[in-house]
């Protein structure tokens, strides 16, 4: 017999399945869609999370019920989360928010950037492995704040949580309000490759441009050595500085006194490349506003910065108007965009459209680099699509995998070998062409032609030759233009020192790394 007790039993099941997953998900998932929300103050809720004795359910922001975690000093080595489900099977391919309210108190700096306060998706992929996705940096004192950010997930998802806690510190954290939406909806299907198609515009008629980004300054003899010693025939010349501090270049005219002097350096830059064979490609690394703390770049928010930005390429197109070393405009080096802009702004495509646009208005041949989102990796070129801009090249940055690439970098693991077994995946050049398969498609679909504007691996990394090796054979089996990053900037990762990361002179003998390179750059024909 069903009693009123059964009932309300039957309804606070009901209830709480409804709150871990808001609805069922659509039959394509459209940006905005919620994919789950908690109810803290609902028992239910708090039922359906794991249990812990360093987790309770206290009084939180504006009356609502919080999760309150406690770790007490000397305890940092452990883990202290609690987690949900999260059914990922729905979301496969799509780019997924998550966000919540947090709180701090004392919670000790971490040995790495990635433990302190935790607010993580975990999941399963038997293709990429294990996947773990958060914001770092999280420890201290703080009051009520939004951590939040965005992933991709990866096809095969399975096995999903959402955690919540501490780990490697001790300290007090509390959690609200935790919810996840659609950012984007899976990728579109690319059209099939056109028969016969012409050849695409490449902005030359040499075989193949090879060469290497540029040094942070000028120097006659660099550009001598590279043009005439190396036979390199392109160079990306990068308008830099700040690299990954948020809240720089928002002072406008600071920015553009820095700019005019930067362009003086340029100036230099490109006479010296006509005398020595190489063909330039100017490359925005530090666009007016910066970047934010996520990394967004500030002109795809705000209109200030992002009108500053346009104006900067009508300057930029009418000084070098017709000046015969300059390949082509790089709009905006490897863009991030992890929440939408603000309406009547335009976004990171949209963005690049508007400067190319503006150069169009004073040269309409000079060909314009359009980059990929995700730091323009191969993998951001899944969402890209053609823009309406004619004699339009587009660039890819290929670091993958990063464990490996960056090894020693942003993280103090190091020894990682390539080719090999990192983390749960067999790396090698199978798993490299798998990589830039999304680029390889877009290129093919769209009849483009496609410019690799930075790959590396530091130069300590156990197989960095054979692993840049490998790209280059990519590169050059898919007739891709490529520039080896980096020529004479920061040693890491340089081809003119050695293995040693504590010796920073040159070595005498060319490195295997340099001479993978040469035997490359031999092969160059020189612009006219």
């Amino acid at each position: 017999m069903l009693t009123l007790k059964s009932l309300a039993g039957f309804l606070a099941l009901v209830l709480c399945c409804a709150t871990q997953a808001i609805a069922q998900a659509p039959a394509s998932p459209q940006p905005g869609d919620v994919v789950f929300q908690t109810d803290f103050d609902s028992p239910q809720q708090q039922a359906a999370w794991s249990k812990a004795d360093y987790a309770q359910w206290v009084a939180g922001d504006k009356d609502s019920t919080s999760l309150h975690i406690t770790v007490a000093p000397g305890s940092e080595d452990g883990s202290a989360m609690i987690r949900m489900p999260l059914d990922l099977k729905p979301y496969r391919g799509c780019q997924l928010t998550f966000e919540c309210l947090a709180k701090a108190e004392n919670v000790s700096k971490p040995k790495e950037a990635y433990l302190g306060v935790k607010f993580m998706l975990h999941y399963k992929s038997p293709e990429a492995g294990l996947r773990w996705q958060q914001q770092n940096n999280l420890h201290g004192t703080f009051d009520w704040k939004t951590v939040k950010f965005n992933t991709t997930i990866e096809a095969d998802a399975q096995d999903g949580e959402i955690d919540l806690g501490l780990q490697g510190s001790s300290g007090q954290v509390w959690f609200d309000q935790v919810k996840v939406t659609v950012y984007k909806s899976a990728p579109p299907a690319r059209p099939a490759p056109p028969l016969n198609p012409p050849p695409a515009f490449k902005g030359h008629k040499l075989a193949r441009l090879r060469g290497v980004m540029s040094p942070n300054s000028f120097s006659d003899e660099d550009m001598r050595v590279l043009g005439k010693e190396w036979n390199a025939n392109v160079i990306r010349w990068q308008i830099t500085r700040n690299w990954g501090r948020p809240g720089t270049d928002r002072d406008l005219p600071e920015y553009d006194r820095w700019i005019a002097s930067e362009l003086d350096d340029l100036d230099k830059a490109l006479a010296a490349a006509q005398r020595y064979g190489l063909k330039v490609v100017i490359d925005m690394h530090s666009p007016p506003g910066g970047r934010y703390e996520n990394n967004d770049v500030a002109i795809f928010h705000e209109p200030l910065y992002q009108d500053h930005f346009v104006d900067l390429w009508r300057k930029i197109a009418r000084r070098y108007q017709g000046n015969p070393a300059v390949w082509g405009y790089d709009l905006v080096n490897e863009p991030v965009q992890h929440d939408p802009s603000p309406e009547g702004v335009s976004d990171y495509l949209g963005t690049q459209v508007r400067a190319a646009k503006a150069i169009r208005e004073i040269d309409a041949e000079i060909p314009i680099f359009i980059e990929a989102s995700e730091w323009d990796s191969a993998a951001g070129f899944k969402w890209l699509q053609p823009v309406d801009v004619p004699n339009v090249i587009y660039q890819v940055h290929m670091y993958v995998p990063g464990e490996f690439t960056h090894q020693g970098v942003h993280n103090k693991v190091t020894g990682i070998a390539y080719p090999g077994k990192i983390g749960d995946k067999q790396w090698d050049k199978k798993a490299l062409r798998e990589v830039l398969a999304p680029v390889r498609e877009f290129q093919q679909a769209y009849n483009v032609h496609i410019y690799v504007g930075e790959f590396s691996a530091i130069r300590w990394a156990p197989g960095a030759t054979e692993y840049l090796s490998d790209c280059i054979d990519l590169f050059e089996e898919y007739g891709w233009d490529w520039s080896y990053h980096a020529y004479r900037e920061w040693d890491g990762w340089s081809v003119e020192h050695s293995s040693d990361p504590n010796d920073h002179q040159p070595t005498a003998k060319p490195t295997a790394r340099k001479q993978l390179l040469l035997k490359w750059f031999a092969k160059n024909q020189k612009p006219n």
